[in-house]
């Protein structure tokens, strides 16, 4: 398989069901943002977290790839044939219990805190901002142009990194400093 297919050269691309888009296209643009915090996930990673945050990580990741599947498919075919790139309930809920579990470990705000701590700390910041931005973009498409399942998981997940970089700086023994 070529890294390179010459089909994009036009500024065009595919979305699942084969129709061309520009690549300026707002779904385009969505999932392009989804990608960009699938890396910043993974940059995460390579900066060293520690074996518990980096499993979510890996999962998180995977499961980003299956939120830019859902999202060039415009009509939600994609699941009847690819079984990965499918986000539910379960999925949601696993991410409610993650942020439970790191929450237990973590004082109770009281103040807004600023963004940084650790480079693992201070990346995990950053990509709940570009969380935050995926969502934005997807909400913007209209309300029936992402599955409901997608907007809860990507609103849940910019909870979860806002905790996993609390808890991160805090297994750093890093302190958090108050605004």
């Amino acid at each position: 398989m070529k890294i390179y297919t010459k089909t994009g050269d036009q500024g065009e691309t595919g979305l699942f069901d084969g129709t061309r888009v520009s690549k300026s296209d707002p779904r385009v643009d969505a999932y392009g943002e989804v990608d960009e915090l699938n890396a910043w996930l993974g940059l995460v990673r390579a900066e060293g977290v520690d074996a518990e945050i980096g499993g979510m990580l890996e999962q998180l990741q995977r499961d980003l790839f299956a939120v830019g599947a859902m999202m060039a498919d415009p009509g939600h075919h994609i699941a009847t044939r690819v079984k990965k790139a499918l986000l539910g309930e379960a999925d949601i809920a696993r991410l409610e219990g993650w942020i439970d579990t790191l929450e237990a470990t973590l004082t109770p705000l009281r103040r807004f805190i600023l963004a940084g701590g650790t480079r693992a700390g201070g990346s995990l910041h950053v990509a709940r901002t570009v969380c935050r931005r995926a969502e934005r973009r997807m909400i913007a498409l209209g309300p029936d142009a992402v599955d409901q399942h997608v907007l809860v998981f990507v609103n849940r997940l910019s909870d979860l990194l806002f905790v996993m970089a609390r808890a991160a700086n805090r297994r750093a023994q890093v302190p958090e400093i108050d605004w």
